[in-house]
């Protein structure tokens, strides 16, 4: 029997077990690395997903500016995918975006669906921001062959 998933904000702890698994994401390029360092100076962007009191998955919410913020590092557990995790962890993030102002919300993803079925639309990746392409893509072993898919939801 499952139990409830809840969402909430990690703690500095658990840092730990949310690097073991984006793991696999990252080896695979789906995701970029983030040092332990850089998770834990960025703790409070990251909302997390567990049950029965285990991470299955977490992403963040990235402020660019007053009414840009990016949803990134999503990620589920394989065991856990199909559950309605990943689009509770997005909508959680975007709750909180809104109520602080924000009014676009940008990803790259290679789940186009997932995020067409939460309300982004597909747009241009020449229409990001530069500060994005430098300071997050240019540490992508895909880089500047990028196959990802921006899409763009404004409230």
């Amino acid at each position: 029997m499952q139990t409830e998933m809840m969402i909430q904000k990690p703690i500095l702890s658990d840092i730990a077990l949310m690097c073991a698994l984006v793991e696999k994401e990252v080896q695979k390029g789906l995701i970029l690395p983030r040092s332990p360092e850089e998770m834990a100076n960025s703790i409070r962007s990251y909302c997390v997903a567990k049950l029965d009191g285990k991470i299955v998955g977490f992403c963040a919410l990235h402020i660019y500016s007053p009414s840009l913020a990016e949803v990134r590092s999503l990620v589920v557990g394989e065991p856990y995918r199909g559950q309605g995790i990943a689009s509770a962890l997005v909508s959680s993030v975007c709750q909180e975006g809104e109520a602080l102002g924000v009014k676009e919300f940008l990803v790259l993803t290679y789940r186009e669906r997932l995020f067409k079925k939460l309300g982004f639309e597909v747009i241009e990746k020449s229409s990001l921001p530069d500060h994005k392409i430098w300071a997050d893509c240019i540490k992508c072993k895909h880089f500047p062959i990028c196959d990802e898919i921006a899409l763009l939801k404004k409230l």
